[in-house]
């Protein structure tokens, strides 16, 4: 199994490992938004390594809505890449831990659906989307089959 590259990012760092340490009962929101995140863990692209990104909670029956919205930057977040690249991840909601299959939504209706599945539950999405000439990429994490 490939080495876990924590994010340069130190609260990214942090809030994963006591997200984890705590199975989710702490670190369970984005920093002082009360919004809780799910943890999704993925491979490196470049590096081969395990990469642990912790993502706005937005549920579709099974299914998660995962938004590569970088805060509206011009530029898309480092996971979208990796998820891209294997789309096979594991995704940590609190305690339960599943492997998923993740596939960007291409489907104009299906991507609409989702996005606004995704601004229901993190309202700043819409705004982020507003800051940034690129299309926020929307990805689904759904059970393997």
């Amino acid at each position: 199994m490939p080495d876990y590259i924590p994010s340069a990012a130190e609260w990214v760092r942090d809030q994963v490992e006591l997200y984890e340490r705590t199975n989710g009962a702490e670190g369970n929101t984005l920093r002082d938004t009360g919004m809780p995140v799910i943890i999704v863990t993925n491979t490196g692209v470049k590096s081969g390594g395990v990469r642990k990104t912790p993502l706005m909670r937005v549920k579709d029956g099974d299914s998660y809505v995962l938004v590569g919205s970088k805060g509206g930057a011009p530029e898309n977040p480092g996971w979208v890449y990796n998820l891209r690249a294997q789309p096979d991840v594991e995704l940590r909601d609190l305690a339960e831990v599943a492997p998923m299959r993740v596939r960007e939504v291409s489907d104009p209706a299906e991507r609409t659906r989702l996005w606004d599945l995704a601004v229901e539950a993190y309202p700043p999405y819409a705004e982020y989307q507003t800051r940034t000439s690129r299309q926020i990429p929307v990805f689904v994490a759904e059970p393997p089959k």
